[in-house]
C-alpha cells in the first residue's frame, strides 16, 4: 500500500514596503489631525480675542456717546450723523488697538463702525436706524482680512496649502433713554427717586429757557456755587401759585408716609419694599398716567435730608393734575425727570422757603425701557451701557 505524501504549503513572504507605506499613511493622518487641532485651537483663541476687542471698542464708543449726550443736555444744536460716526470711529479704533488679536493691534476701517438708534437695545437682531437726534448705539466690526489687519496665519496647515484664514467679530453697545416706568435695580439696592412732585409745565419752561439762573453746578469739581451756569432753575416748594396744582410729596409705599419714611427715601432712595406696595414698580398705564397719593405741602422736618443730597441727581415725578387737599391729595403723574438740588431753605416766611432744583441728566439702574414706540415719558434719564450681539 502506498504511503500518502504530505502536501507542501508554500508561504509567501510579506513585502516590507507595504508595512512602511501603511505606517507612513498613518503618520500623515496623525500629522494632519495634529495640524488641524493646533490651528483650530489658535483660530478659537484669535476669535475670542477678536470678540473681546470688538466688545471693548463698542462699549467705549457708546459710553463716549452717552457722555457727549449728557454734556449737551438742553442744547438744541443737533450733532450730525457724520460727526457722530467720526467720533465713534475715533474712540472705537483707539480701544480696539488696546486688545491684540494674534499679536496684532487691530485697526478699524471707517465703515467698520456704525452709529444709530435701537428702539429695543435688548434685541440682538434689531437694525440700527440712522437718526442722529436719537442715536443710542454703536456697532463695531473687527476684521482680520486681506484688506484689514491681515488674515489670521495658520501653522501646520501650511503643508496642506492653507496659509491663513479670514476672521471677524461684531459687537453692539447701547443705552436706553426712554422708559415707561421704574423698578428696583436688578443688581440690588435702592432706586434714586426723590418723592417730591413738580408740575410738568414748570419743568418744560426750564427746558425752554424760562426761569431763574442764580446757582451754578461745576461738574468737574462737583460743587455748587452762586452765579449763572446757563441752566435754569425752579423752586420745588409749593408757593400757592402753581398751576395746575400745588407741589408736594408723593407716597411711595403705604399711603400717608411718615416723616421718617420721607427722610429715608430722600437720603437713601426708594427700597424694593416701598415699591412692593405698587406691584414692584412705578409704571405708566396705557394712557400714560400714574396715580399717586401724596401731600400738597413740604415739611420743614425734611430740610436736613434735602440738604444732604445737594448736588446729587435724583428722579422726580412730574404731574398735570392734583385732586384733593392736604394728605388726601392724588397726583396724576405723567412723566419722570432727572434733577439736582442746588439750595434748600425751609425756615422763615413762606415766600422765602425754597428747594431749588435744575435739570440734571443722570445714568441710573431700575428703568423699564419703552420698547413699543410710544411717546417718551422720561427726560434726561439714561441706562448704563450694555452689550448685545
Amino acid at each position: 500500500m502506498a504511503t500518502a505524501r504530505p502536501r507542501r504549503v508554500l508561504c509567501r513572504p510579506r513585502r516590507p514596503g507595504n508595512t512602511i507605506l501603511l505606517a507612513m499613511l498613518m503618520m500623515m493622518v496623525m500629522f494632519a489631525l495634529l495640524a488641524f487641532s493646533v490651528d483650530t485651537g489658535y483660530l478659537l483663541l484669535t476669535r475670542t480675542q477678536l470678540q473681546r476687542s470688538a466688545d471693548a471698542a463698542a462699549m467705549a464708543a457708546a459710553w463716549d456717546m452717552l457722555d457727549q449726550k449728557i454734556a449737551a443736555a438742553g442744547n438744541t444744536t443737533n450733532t450730525s450723523s457724520s460727526q457722530q460716526a467720526s467720533r465713534a470711529h475715533q474712540v472705537a479704533d483707539q480701544f480696539a488697538t488696546l486688545n491684540n488679536v494674534g499679536n496684532v493691534a487691530p485697526r478699524l476701517a471707517f465703515g467698520d463702525v456704525s452709529v444709530g438708534y435701537l428702539e429695543n437695545p435688548s434685541d440682538s437682531n434689531a437694525q440700527l436706524v440712522n437718526d442722529p437726534s436719537r442715536a443710542n448705539a454703536v456697532r463695531v466690526l473687527i476684521r482680520r482680512a486681506e484688506d484689514q489687519n491681515g488674515q489670521t496665519p495658520l501653522f501646520f496647515a501650511r503643508v496642506m496649502g492653507f496659509t491663513s484664514l479670514a476672521q471677524e467679530a461684531t459687537a453692539t453697545a447701547s443705552f436706553a433713554d426712554s422708559f415707561r416706568g421704574l423698578r428696583a435695580p436688578t443688581g440690588g439696592g435702592n432706586l434714586d427717586f426723590l418723592p417730591l412732585a413738580l408740575d410738568r409745565e414748570t419743568f418744560y419752561n426750564l427746558l425752554a429757557g424760562i426761569g431763574s439762573d442764580l446757582w451754578s453746578w461745576n461738574s468737574d469739581s462737583e460743587t455748587i456755587g452762586s452765579g449763572s451756569d446757563g441752566i435754569k432753575e425752579a423752586n420745588l416748594f409749593p408757593q400757592g401759585t402753581g398751576s395746575p396744582g400745588n407741589r408736594g410729596t408723593v407716597d411711595i409705599g403705604s399711603n400717608n408716609n411718615s416723616t421718617a419714611d420721607l427722610s429715608r427715601q430722600i437720603r437713601d432712595g426708594v427700597t424694593p419694599a416701598d415699591l412692593a406696595y405698587h406691584g414692584g414698580k412705578l409704571e405708566f398705564n396705557s394712557d400714560g398716567k400714574l396715580f399717586l397719593n401724596g401731600d400738597t405741602g413740604i415739611s420743614a422736618a425734611i430740610k436736613d435730608d434735602l440738604a444732604a443730597i445737594k448736588g446729587k441727581s435724583r428722579i422726580i415725578p412730574l404731574f398735570t393734575q392734583v385732586a384733593g387737599n392736604g394728605n388726601n391729595a392724588y397726583y396724576t403723574i405723567v412723566e419722570f425727570a432727572a434733577v439736582r438740588i442746588l439750595d434748600v431753605d425751609l425756615t422763615g416766611s413762606k415766600n422765602n422757603k425754597r428747594v431749588i432744583i435744575q435739570p440734571a441728566p443722570m445714568v441710573f439702574q431700575g428703568g423699564i425701557p419703552q420698547t413699543s414706540g410710544g411717546t417718551s415719558v422720561t427726560t434726561f434719564m439714561y441706562s448704563p451701557i450694555s452689550l448685545s450681539r
